[in-house]
């Protein structure tokens, strides 16, 4: 069929569902509801789609438009929940099982007939965390199950007013809720109430005088204070004191003042030092090894265990972005496990994000942004590098979830990709008016083929998990839960490391790389991709800057068709 995705933002599940629609069969397009009904009533009367999916809406559907074509909104709440914070309200209640349902869109919000529902389990995960995982993957087998009734015409959709529904309202879920009482909250309400807002909105709070939204919580098991104190700071998180523990906060964002642009989150450890300047309070480092003790709980956002003949490189980075320092912390962990007797080594996180490549957020706040944009190239370039190098052992990137740009040649820099079926490749660069770099040139053909590299990083479009396996990005589908994920990687790994060929299978990658060596050194590649990167980065008119400061500061840019030709020619 033709569908039409109407979202407020071209976000992961829009992502998501515009790749497995398409790998389906169907025309699909998108039009973005954050610029008005205009654009929406536009792509309306231009594409004439047999079917309407609104994915993620901030705002109403035009009434014009929903009377005169079926509309499906896909609400992340179960039957009968209504109101704009479900999965708010799911986080804080600690709710075991929640859904997500497609219904019909009404003049009334999450009112209209179900034409799909799926359940699933509620793990004690951040809200972005869970939107991104078991949400988005109760969605797509939801909204494929809507198509496919709605494609049959036979199916007649539930009313809500059935005996069956239990209808609840719930409220906007406000920050008067989320707020957090420092003396009386212990850590598990404290660690609830960040989880609930990790992401968006953040939990309003205030730290040295300033008021500031927290976004993230971890717990500590051994640092204590009194209620309320920040303790010490790690990997750019700071630590606070609760009444019966203490917690980790990976990013801060400062309250709006009037007139000022719009804040962004990044680690907290900098936005502290920028808000206090020479005020600012020395907090001690609480650094903890790269290989952990079996007991302990505390937070670190790089960690590597070991069983048997394989390591496991464990990074999990807010939005997955990473920035100079996380490129270069997580480079030193990579030298540090090739020092250990392993044959196979597995790199990423046990859920969600991959990498997104370098951290445009911190990029955005540094004094030169284009010398900040440059060093954190450079930082990414070494990490891959350094895996594109190793040939003593098999090198395994494990994907649990999303990666794009930077962190998705990352992956394609290892000598297997195994990739989560629920997982969103986006192997390109030029939406953020970027050529690229991360040795993309090498990478990118060596999997895909040269003509398949060109098209992906000219079309600039989401990828499957899926497409990307048959297409030479990803060796191994997982279809596994989010929460399994790592343990089946686990057992993969451990099997890999057994294969009596072992030996050999090392040996010929050694050999591909030494010829490849020979034929176009990694250092061409580099230099050539660095020299692109160069002129964007340094030239103040380049559209790199407004389409970053606009992604950073969730400001609407260019077009509201996002799947038109990418901003910026830099091929």
């Amino acid at each position: 069929m033709d569908i039409l995705l109407v979202a407020s933002a071209f976000n992961s599940l829009s992502q998501r569902l515009y790749a497995e629609l398409s790998d389906h069969g169907h025309r699909v397009d998108v039009v973005l509801a954050s610029q008005g009904p205009g654009p929406v009533r536009a792509a309306v009367r231009e594409l004439r789609p047999e079917l309407i999916v609104a994915p993620m809406l901030k705002t109403a559907l035009p009434e014009d438009v929903w009377r005169e074509h079926t509309c499906l909104i896909v609400h992340p709440g179960p039957p009968g929940d209504r109101g704009p914070s479900s999965l708010d309200w799911a986080v804080a209640e600690q709710a075991p099982r929640w859904g997500v349902t497609v219904l019909q869109a009404e003049a009334a919000m999450d009112a209209g007939p179900v034409w799909a529902a799926e359940p699933f389990a509620v793990p004690p995960a951040g809200k972005s965390d869970l939107y991104r995982n078991e949400v988005s993957d109760a969605a797509v087998t939801a909204v494929h199950t809507a198509v496919r009734r709605y494609a049959e015409g036979s199916h007649k959709p539930l009313p809500q007013t059935h005996e069956s529904v239990d209808v609840v309202w719930r409220d906007a879920f406000r920050q008067e809720r989320r707020r957090i009482d420092w003396e009386r909250d212990d850590t598990a309400t404290v660690l609830r109430k960040l989880r609930g807002a990790d992401s968006q909105p953040g939990v309003l709070d205030e730290l040295l005088g300033r008021e500031v939204f927290l976004h993230g919580g971890h717990p500590e098991d051994r640092l204590r204070g009194r209620p309320g104190e920040l303790l010490a700071q790690r990997a750019g998180a700071v630590c606070r004191a609760t009444r019966d523990g203490a917690v980790w906060i990976p990013e801060l964002r400062p309250r709006r003042n009037s007139g000022d642009p719009a804040p962004f989150r990044r680690p907290a450890a900098s936005v502290l030092a920028a808000l206090a300047g020479e005020h600012a309070p020395p907090l001690p480092q609480a650094p903890v090894p790269f290989e952990l003790p079996a007991d302990r709980r505390t937070w670190t956002d790089i960690r590597y265990r070991q069983h048997g003949g394989t390591g496991f490189l464990e990074f999990s980075f807010p939005g997955g972005a990473m920035s100079t320092e996380q490129c270069r912390r997580l480079l030193a962990a990579y030298e540090y496990a090739l020092t250990r007797p392993t044959r196979v080594l597995v790199l990423g996180g046990a859920r969600d994000f991959f990498s997104n490549g370098i951290h445009l957020n911190v990029i955005e706040a540094a004094p030169d942004p284009a010398q900040e944009s440059w060093d954190n190239l450079n930082a990414m370039d070494d990490l891959v590098e350094a895996v594109l190098r190793t040939t003593d052992r098999l090198v395994v990137a494990a994907l649990a979830g999303n990666a794009a740009a930077g962190g998705a040649m990352l992956a394609l820099a290892a000598d297997q990709v195994w990739c989560r079926t629920g997982a969103v490749l986006n192997p390109h660069y030029r939406r953020m008016g970027l050529y690229g770099s991360e040795f993309w040139t090498y990478s990118l053909p060596r999997r895909a083929g040269a003509q398949t590299a060109e098209r992906l990083t000219a079309e600039a479009l989401p990828v499957s998990a899926a497409t990307a396996e048959r297409i030479g990005l990803v060796d191994r589908l997982v279809a596994a839960a989010p929460g399994d994920f790592a343990a089946e990687a686990g057992r993969l790994a451990t099997g890999l490391a057994a294969v009596p060929d072992l030996d050999r299978r090392i040996a010929a990658k050694a050999a591909a790389r030494a010829a490849d060596e020979r034929q176009r050194p990694l250092a061409d590649h580099r230099q050539a991709e660095l020299a692109r990167m160069h002129a964007v980065f340094f030239d103040p008119k380049a559209p790199y800057h407004a389409l970053r400061s606009a992604f950073v500061r969730k400001t609407p840019a260019g077009s509201p068709r996002p799947l038109a030709a990418p901003a910026g020619d830099v091929r």
